[in-house]
């Protein structure tokens, strides 16, 4: 009989060390579509000042179980470093950015800015009928930001997908 834990979903952000290599990411793509994983979130920079180390964070989403396989999979392609678990490891940071673009003259236009102010958004281009706003923050602090854009005038969201570390002297490069 499985335990709870092998039937409970949850997501997981998981942050993955690998050589900055051609294909890499591709692999890495392939090991989820390969198997049905779903990739919810993907970012992938050099991490080194050589630029010869990438940090690829994945957010999915599954059982205990599932997430375990994951890690392990990705744990033995060639060249991870360094898998962890930050949903699991300890306390850690996660945050999205995002740029929004809102439509409108006007009390909308006004409303908009009000909005901004209130989610510390900041106003990166505008014109004359129209304001680009960049927000950073948690994912939900985001979807509510573009729930109260929609009635106002949303007319495009460009986001980054989540980026997250752990909190303390630890960490992947370490």
């Amino acid at each position: 009989m499985p335990s709870p834990s092998d039937t409970t979903f949850r997501n997981a952000t998981i942050a993955v060390l690998v050589e900055n290599e051609a294909g890499i990411l591709a692999r890495v793509v392939g090991l989820f579509s390969g198997r049905g994983y779903n990739i919810e979130s993907l970012t992938v920079a050099p991490v080194d000042q050589n630029r010869r180390l990438s940090r690829i964070t994945i957010v999915t989403s599954g059982t205990d179980m599932v997430i375990e396989q994951i890690k392990a999979q990705l744990d033995r392609l060639v060249p991870v470093h360094r898998v962890s678990d930050l949903t699991l490891e300890g306390p850690h940071l996660a945050r999205e950015m995002m740029l929004i673009k809102v439509v409108g003259k006007g009390e909308n236009r006004m409303e908009a800015l009000r909005l901004a102010d209130a989610f510390r958004a900041r106003v990166v281009d505008a014109t004359t009928e129209s304001l680009v706003f960049e927000m950073t923050g948690a994912g939900d602090k985001l979807d509510a930001f573009i729930e109260l854009m929609r009635p106002i005038g949303l007319a495009e969201i460009s986001r980054t997908g989540v980026v997250a570390i752990a909190r303390g002297p630890g960490g992947l490069l370490a």
